[in-house]
């Protein structure tokens, strides 16, 4: 098998360093060296010239909603809470959510995420268990995936109008963590704070007790699958921690307590903020219905502010927060998702470098792959982007696709290069 060499460029190699001129070598699907300087000859090595450009990983959406309607080229204004949810009249079945995600899937690939983490699928379907496999298999393209279940809401009606009259109480979250886990879900995903989108103040509601969230997690641990959660109260991030959950969403409203208790465990915990949505209604909704008066009813402008107060502090206690997340709305679909690396620097007070590093080496510790996803380096998977240009002096040309001359996925091209296109 034929080596691939890129070459003539910048290397980022995701453990946060400026990037420096160097080599990528790749055999099969590992990289097999990263190496300073350039080389003249590369013997029967394939070449890719990489000149202007740099050479990263792939990137690592860590909240992805892949089952959510609305992409980049095919939005749908019926998933549009709390405005419009028609969408959910209009649900045809398995094989039509299944088409709809793997095309989403798609796009997200092409828009240069080689994994994706998934925060929750819409319905409770198996969708995502069926689109991880057929990706994992090579049947359709798309970022290796981690698939959730549905989020589930502590109230006794279920979407789908199931009447459930033992729904709560900790016997009923440990039975759903162990079906969700029997349907081949990687993770499972719990509702622990409501939202104001939701419920006027929702937010602030925390609606599971500890002993509750503690079953769940017990579950989990005996079924070998992860907890995640939507936690913007407080308390909703104190319980999360004590019982063992991995994934934390939003955290917009941490106190000291909760602060402390993250960071208590922060080698074993991630935390996603999401600001993409928050920021587009707040900023970019009005041709859907979301002017400022209803941004703030939604919670959206105080969502806002919550997370450029808090998410610097979250930085500066070393606690790892990524970047991603609740894409697929009318006002922010996927396919967009570059756009949250962009919001981190503006917005939450991290620089490019940590970003990038936030995108790639911890995207492959949250997709439980760290020792072999996320960087470029010697035995890792060969998901690797060359990019137009420095993305860590501008994140924002991530957001362009026509920046990214070429995406690897596994030592494949999912997208090939093209001879002299990186030239400036």
């Amino acid at each position: 098998m034929k080596r691939i060499v890129f070459t003539n460029g910048l290397v980022f190699d995701g453990t946060g360093s400026p990037p420096e001129p160097g080599e990528v070598v790749v055999e099969g699907d590992r990289i097999v060296e990263v190496r300073g300087g350039w080389r003249d000859e590369h013997g029967e090595d394939q070449v890719v010239d990489a000149h202007g450009c740099t050479v990263m990983p792939g990137l690592v959406e860590s909240h992805s909603h892949l089952t959510f309607p609305s992409a980049v080229g095919h939005i749908d204004t019926g998933f549009n809470p709390p405005l419009d949810v028609s969408f959910f009249g209009r649900i045809e079945g398995l094989e039509a959510e299944v088409a709809r995600a793997e095309r989403n899937a798609a796009i997200l690939l092409d828009a240069g995420f080689t994994s994706a983490y998934s925060a929750g699928s819409l319905l409770p379907m198996p969708t995502e268990v069926i689109l991880r496999d057929k990706i994992a298999a090579g049947a359709v393209p798309g970022p290796r995936l981690r698939a959730a279940s549905m989020e589930r809401d502590n109230h006794p009606v279920r979407p789908d109008g199931h009447v459930e009259p033992d729904w709560q109480g900790p016997d009923a979250c440990r039975a759903f963590v162990r079906e969700q886990a029997a349907m081949g879900f990687d993770s499972v995903k719990f509702l622990l704070s409501n939202d104001d989108v939701f419920i006027p103040g929702g937010s602030q509601l925390t609606q599971y007790t500890q002993e509750e969230a503690s079953a769940a997690g017990e579950a989990a641990r005996e079924c070998g699958v992860w907890l995640n959660c939507h936690a913007q109260s407080a308390e909703s991030v104190k319980i999360a921690v004590r019982a063992g959950f991995r994934s934390i969403y939003h955290c917009t409203y941490a106190d000291e307590e909760a602060l402390d208790l993250l960071e208590s465990v922060k080698d074993e915990i991630f935390v996603s903020p999401a600001p993409g949505i928050i920021y587009a209604n707040v900023h970019e909704g009005e041709e859907f219905g979301i002017d400022r008066a209803t941004a703030e009813k939604m919670g959206s402008v105080a969502a806002l502010e919550g997370m450029i107060r808090i998410y610097p502090e979250i930085r500066a206690r070393g606690i790892r927060v990524l970047p991603g997340g609740d894409y697929g709305f009318p006002n922010n679909p996927i396919g967009r998702n570059a756009r949250d690396l962009q919001l981190f620097v503006e917005l939450l007070g991290f620089t490019p470098l940590e970003t990038l590093r936030a995108a790639t080496r911890y995207g492959g510790q949250v997709m439980g792959m760290g020792d072999e996803l996320g960087l470029l380096a010697p035995g890792y998977l060969a998901d690797v982007l060359m990019v137009r240009g420095n993305p860590a002096s501008d994140v924002t040309i991530l957001q362009d696709g026509e920046n990214i001359l070429a995406i690897m996925q596994g030592g494949r091209f999912h997208k090939e290069p093209v001879p002299g296109a990186s030239a400036p």
